[in-house]
């Protein structure tokens, strides 16, 4: 199922939906919410249809409980009630909410697999994030996992699983042991072309039913063009 906004926003694939929470596939370069370029959100988009599909009067409710960079795209859940955005905000809080992304690579990591721990310091006016020494003020730490998946034509790919959801965190953790990712203008200009599109994905996401306590568990694939489809994406 998927909606088209009537700004001609392209279609937002829904993956599941019922009265408490909505689970989409979140499209590439659409602000998660609204920012200062005004461009059309994610946030705003799920409230326009929802009120347009079920013919709701006054304003729509939706919980925003996480949060990813408008260049990526993926899955996401948003809460449909503000008992489903407390429960889901708690289990993003203690780590519940169990999100894995696939990155493309510049390079190969030197271990098949290791926890990457920094502390990451975001400066605020130029909205970027640097490695830091711990202690530093305002740093905060920051920790995923990694696993290499395959390499090819001096590409890599790598599945993570996050355990801190710090800003630009998978950008900087694997630029800092010089795996930039494939498309990054930001963190990797030196190997990346102007215009390329950033490779990183959330590809799965895990949380119990903020409402009926079931299991859920919910895929998403990146598109197949460059450099995507250059390996094969397992599940996570």
């Amino acid at each position: 199922m998927a909606f088209k906004d009537d700004y001609g926003a392209s279609q937002i694939p829904i993956l599941f939906e019922d009265n408490h929470i909505l689970v989409v596939e979140k499209p590439v370069n659409m602000p998660t919410q609204e920012d200062e370029s005004r461009d059309l959100d994610l946030l705003n988009a799920l409230k326009a249809d929802i009120k347009e599909r079920y013919n709701k009067p006054g304003n729509v409710y939706l919980g925003l409980v996480h949060r990813l960079d408008r260049p990526v795209g993926g899955v996401m859940v948003f809460a449909k009630t503000s008992k489903a955005a407390s429960r889901l905000s708690d289990a993003v809080r203690t780590r519940q909410l169990d999100k894995t992304y696939v990155a493309v690579v510049h390079g190969k990591p030197s271990q098949p697999a290791a926890t990457l721990r920094h502390w990451l310091w975001k400066d605020t006016r130029t909205n970027t994030v640097s490695v830091v020494k711990a202690g530093q003020q305002d740093a905060k730490e920051a920790v995923l996992d990694y696993k290499l998946l395959g390499s090819q034509d001096g590409l890599s790919l790598i599945g993570i699983k996050l355990h801190t959801g710090r800003p630009h965190q998978i950008r900087v953790q694997l630029a800092a042991i010089g795996c930039t990712l494939y498309g990054d203008q930001r963190y990797g200009s030196a190997v990346n072309k102007p215009g390329q599109q950033l490779a990183l994905w959330a590809t799965a996401l895990s949380f119990e039913h903020p409402v009926l306590k079931e299991n859920m568990h919910f895929r998403s694939l990146p598109p197949e063009q460059r450099p995507w489809n250059q390996f094969t994406i397992p599940e996570l």
